[in-house]
């Protein structure tokens, strides 16, 4: 059975927390230490890219799979197995050697945070309820922003003091704890009637994995994204026929949730473009080193982690989805102003300040862009909409940054190419803040 706690979270919410910031954290961490790691391992630019993408294909292929498979096979099973693989899949790419092996290790690792990802928002609204619950979720949203922001500086630190194999082999004794806390303190969930459906799994990780390659991959981009298009619909067609379905479209009928999965997918697609970008032009132009690159996100970190404290409270006084609407617009402010680096391109005028605005934007918005996209979510559904959400924040940063790469990747020199590249990131978050004023505000007014 699961427990509801009355009083304080337990050790329930660390292990949750400190799972979702491992796997959080190599997302971006390989941002910073690319340089170090195309030198030690003699890789070209285009098997360099590939240690980031074979990650982003696995990861965003499986993850509606691993928010299913803990519906209906139990979420601490799940989330035990997620743990092994991610953990494996660590101590494989710290050792690798060739580019062949980080590269398949690196996928395999990606799975593992597939499995991971919705495993831990799932057992967390299983494991808490009521202002609880709000204030878990609020914790969780701040993990995905500051986890991912601060692996640019953990990044950083190790390919500067250390190697760049440390920021993969510390996952290893941080998973092993987390299993033993995981066997020790959290309660196995209900398994649900019905079997795994095997074909939508198939339609699913191929389409997802096809549309992943058609955005970062280097040949037959238009063919597979075509394919990608076939698979994707084929999938829908037979989730809208399948007695236990993967991706239950009910999901999709609700506008809070509707709205929230759309807010997200184009404020990560944003987000995730402005952290990639950001560390180049300070090394490319300002003659930063990795770890001062690094370091340069503290301004956004620290009011990341000030304002996220704070939103469990602030949305208790004013409500989820106003909390939301400030966020994102206080985030599209930020990003805006990130133009001040035409006119002082220097950091602490064109890059700081605006990180601070980013930073509290970003703060806001995480945890009520999470609370939005599993609200009013059955309880047999957790897992399946934990799986979305995620889905559409690891796809939602890979068709951002593509997008603005296909965009401003002729535009020389490469300030320039930032300064428009920062202009696009804007465009994608004003598009999330529409979907949240036209599909969030309206929905959370008529499910009330």
């Amino acid at each position: 059975m699961t427990t509801k706690k009355s009083q304080g979270f337990g050790i329930v919410l660390p292990i949750i927390l400190l799972s979702y910031f491992m796997i959080l954290l190599d997302n971006s961490v390989v941002f910073t230490g690319t340089v170090k790691i195309a030198q030690e391992l003699n890789l070209t630019q285009t098997e360099l890219s590939w240690v980031t993408n074979a990650y982003s294909l696995t990861f965003g292929g499986f993850l509606l799979f691993g928010g299913r498979a803990g519906d209906i096979f139990g979420r601490k099973r799940l989330f035990n197995i997620g743990l092994i693989i991610f953990g494996l899949g660590s101590l494989l790419v710290g050792l690798a050697q060739s580019d062949l092996w980080i590269i398949a290790a690196r996928a395999f690792q990606g799975i593992g945070s597939a499995i991971l990802a919705p495993t831990t928002l799932a057992l967390l609204m299983d494991t808490y309820s009521g202002f609880q619950r709000t204030k878990a979720i609020a914790y969780y949203g701040a993990t995905a922003g500051i986890g991912a922001s601060l692996g640019l500086v953990i990044g950083g630190l190790f390919a500067s003091l250390l190697t760049w194999r440390v920021g993969f082999l510390i996952n290893v004794p941080i998973a092993v704890l987390m299993l033993i806390g995981s066997s020790q303190f959290l309660h196995q969930t209900p398994t649900q009637m019905g079997s795994l459906d095997l074909i939508g799994v198939l339609l699913s990780v191929t389409g997802m994995l096809a549309l992943v390659y058609s955005l970062v991959g280097r040949n037959h981009q238009l063919i597979i994204f075509m394919m990608a298009v076939i698979l994707i619909g084929l999938f829908i067609i037979r989730e809208a026929t399948a007695k236990s379905p993967l991706m239950p479209l009910r999901l999709f009928t609700d506008r809070e949730r509707l709205g929230g999965y759309i807010a997200r997918f184009f404020y990560l697609g944003a987000m995730i473009t402005f952290w990639y970008f950001t560390p180049q032009i300070l090394q490319r132009l300002l003659a930063f080193t990795p770890l001062e690159a690094g370091l340069s996100f503290f301004p956004l970190t620290i009011f990341n982690f000030i304002v996220a404290l704070r939103v469990a409270s602030l949305t208790q006084k004013w409500g989820n989805t106003k909390l939301l609407v400030i966020g994102v617009s206080t985030t599209l402010i930020g990003l805006l102003s990130l133009q001040l680096f035409r006119v002082w391109p220097n950091y602490w005028l064109g890059i700081a300040i605006p990180m601070v605005i980013i930073g509290i934007g970003q703060g806001l918005s995480l945890s009520p862009l999470t609370v939005a996209g599993v609200a009013n979510t059955p309880a047999q559904d957790t897992g399946a909409a934990s799986g979305v959400v995620n889905m559409v924040h690891q796809i939602g940063g890979s068709i951002g940054l593509s997008l603005t790469i296909a965009l401003t990747g002729t535009l020389r020199p490469f300030v320039v190419q930032y300064d428009a590249s920062m202009l696009v990131v804007a465009g994608l978050m004003l598009i999330a803040l529409v979907a949240v004023l036209c599909l969030v505000v309206p929905g959370t007014k008529s499910s009330h």
